[in-house]
């Protein structure tokens, strides 16, 4: 069985998690046979995760409610930091910062999407690595230093530790993980199923002719 992790904070951006929620929840439903909502057992879950009770207010405005607080959630095999305006206030919150860290060097595998890469690299576990995260904020992460900083990846892997840029690439970093753990045809099978093959309008560089 596979617990993934999600982290809830106000601001994050909703799909760097609701992104990665969909692979991973799809891919428990395809192992196990069970929707989310049937009450069966399934051989995986993730579970979303927030400092407090209550609903949580993401960066577009949508609201969340936690399956779990940082006091009751069940043991992690993989942690999932979104990013979102909301890391740029949290960086300095030292509850979620120590819980970060403290999760981060328990669970099998250290995720982050966009600038959640700065809440790792604050928390400990991207100090020293290398990271992707979003395009438009890879100067400020790699100025903080102790850091490297990906710029052509959509995702990069070092060691246990799997960042993303930002927003959309959440996606393709989730299919990677789930590809790592549990095979490449069983990562195909739930891109096939959540119809993600990526051909989207306005391709060329070059402006539209009128």
């Amino acid at each position: 069985m596979t617990t993934y992790g999600l982290l809830l904070f106000d601001g994050a951006e909703e799909l760097d998690f609701v992104g990665p929620w969909e692979v991973f929840t799809t891919s428990a439903i395809l192992r196990g046979g069970a929707d989310h909502d049937s009450g069966a057992e399934q051989l995986d879950r993730a579970v979303l995760i927030a400092e407090r009770p209550g609903a949580v207010r993401c960066g577009k405005g949508m609201r969340v409610l936690p399956d779990h607080t940082f006091d009751d959630h069940p043991p992690l095999d993989l942690l999932l930091v979104p990013g979102g305006q909301g890391t740029r206030r949290e960086v300095s919150n030292p509850v979620l910062v120590e819980w970060i860290r403290k999760t981060a060097a328990q669970a099998d595998w250290t995720t982050g999407v966009c600038t959640g890469a700065l809440l790792l690299h604050e928390a400990g576990p991207a100090r020293g690595r290398r990271v992707a995260t979003h395009h438009a904020f890879e100067d400020a992460l790699q100025a903080r230093g102790d850091i490297t900083v990906v710029r052509d990846a959509r995702y990069v892997i070092d060691g246990r530790l799997a960042t993303s840029q930002g927003v959309s690439a959440g996606i393709d970093l989730a299919l990677w993980l789930i590809g790592r753990l549990h095979g490449r045809d069983h990562a195909r099978a739930v891109r096939r199923h959540i119809q993600y093959e990526p051909a989207p309008p306005y391709l060329a560089d070059e402006p539209l002719a009128d």
